[in-house]
């Protein structure tokens, strides 16, 4: 038996939603639409994601679409993955690197090893002001951890998934400062019975030709 999964399915639209993501944050929406609903006209001068440094922790098929969509922004990509590879970083790098990210990217699957990958430490050393949006699960957060950093203002957020999940409607997060929730839907879009069906011709084709078949699990995650 050949065990295979559905890689790619989701790229399009979670790599869509990082970006989305990325200048809300950094063109203050949330701020805009508090100010639009107190009728309030508040200019300010907003960040660029030109320029900006952005570290993909989890390098798959959605970290290289993210990737993609990000360099038309002129942004300098890190991308960090298990296993190194030539311009691609490994988690024994984070220490060095976390420093010097504008926005860290989460993309890791929920292992027993990612589990809380993000914590104090990770947080700590993350720099002030840096942006951390989560496209992958929620329990690779410490949410104590990161409420603490909201709350001190060392960091902002912009979370698909949480942890617990979903969140309970009166968890401290929702009312965290810095932070924008959406309710695990980064992959939710009304392109996916197409990409599927389209990924499963594909793979049924190469089955009956006698060719290899796509996404072939070999070591799970």
């Amino acid at each position: 038996m050949v065990l295979c999964d559905g890689s790619g399915i989701h790229d399009a639209p979670v790599a869509e939603w990082v970006v989305l993501a990325l200048l809300a944050l950094l063109k203050d929406l949330p701020g805009f639409l508090e100010a639009q609903k107190e009728g309030r006209w508040a200019p300010r001068r907003l960040s660029d994601l030109e320029g900006k440094r952005v570290l993909l922790l989890g390098y798959g098929s959605i970290g290289k679409a993210v990737a993609e969509r990000l360099r038309p922004f002129g942004v300098a990509l890190f991308p960090v993955a298990r296993h190194p590879r030539p311009g691609v970083y490994t988690r024994e790098d984070l220490p060095a690197l976390l420093p010097r990210a504008d926005a860290v990217v989460l993309l890791l699957p929920l292992t027993p090893e990612t589990r809380g990958i993000v914590d104090r430490d990770f947080l700590a050393r993350m720099k002030e002001g840096a942006l951390l949006v989560n496209a992958g699960r929620g329990g690779l957060v410490d949410t104590e951890a990161l409420l603490e950093a909201l709350e001190a203002g060392r960091v902002r957020a912009f979370l698909d998934v949480t942890d617990p999940e979903p969140l309970p409607r009166d968890h401290p997060l929702w009312r965290a400062r810095g932070v924008v929730i959406t309710p695990h839907v980064a992959g939710l879009s009304e392109g996916f019975s197409r990409r599927v069906a389209r990924f499963l011709a594909e793979q049924v084709g190469r089955y009956l030709r006698g060719e290899p078949l796509l996404n072939v699990v070999r070591e799970g995650y």
